[in-house]
């Protein structure tokens, strides 16, 4: 194949701009709207929130965010700090009993050459993983098969949050 269309991936490109001063911050925006399913925020709580990636690397692919606007670990509150990771671990029960995640990537990618599209709002990645689920597709096509709508992977996460 020479060529692979993805055109929803300009989508993520226009959206997922921070720190710019002509360009809002996505996860700010995302943190200000009051529809949490249109938002794909699937908790919130005092000091961080927990939302759906847009653009996943696999089905339930998801992020826990701060509500304050900060680029770096080290300007997080003790707080902060605290709320996310609860936040995190309570976000990995949900994934291994709600979708049956076999394993769970977590991560943080500080800075543009260790690979975040969001230089300027820090968030944890949490991405379920199954077994067989690395094909040829991600290795020598650079492309990922979700077999799964959003909006359904959504429902089945949000009650874990309740």
């Amino acid at each position: 194949m020479d060529k692979l269309w993805a055109p929803w991936r300009m989508q993520f490109i226009r959206e997922a701009r921070c720190g710019s001063s002509k360009d809002a911050c996505v996860f700010c925006s995302v943190r200000d709207q009051q529809d949490d399913r249109a938002a794909l925020i699937l908790k919130r709580g005092r000091h961080a929130y927990v939302v759906l990636n847009k653009f996943p690397y696999n089905n339930g692919h998801l992020m826990v965010v701060p509500n304050r606007h900060v680029a770096e670990l080290h300007e997080l509150t003790t707080e902060e700090h605290t709320e996310m990771m609860q936040l995190l671990a309570s976000s990995v029960t949900i994934l291994r009993d709600k979708i049956n995640a076999e394993g769970i990537n977590c991560g943080i990618n500080l800075g543009k050459v260790a690979g975040a599209g969001i230089l300027d709002h820090v968030h944890i990645h949490a991405v379920p993983r199954w077994t067989g689920d690395n094909n040829f597709l991600p290795i020598f096509a650079d492309t990922r098969v979700l077999p799964e709508y959003i909006d359904e992977t959504y429902l089945k996460l949000v009650g874990g949050f309740q």
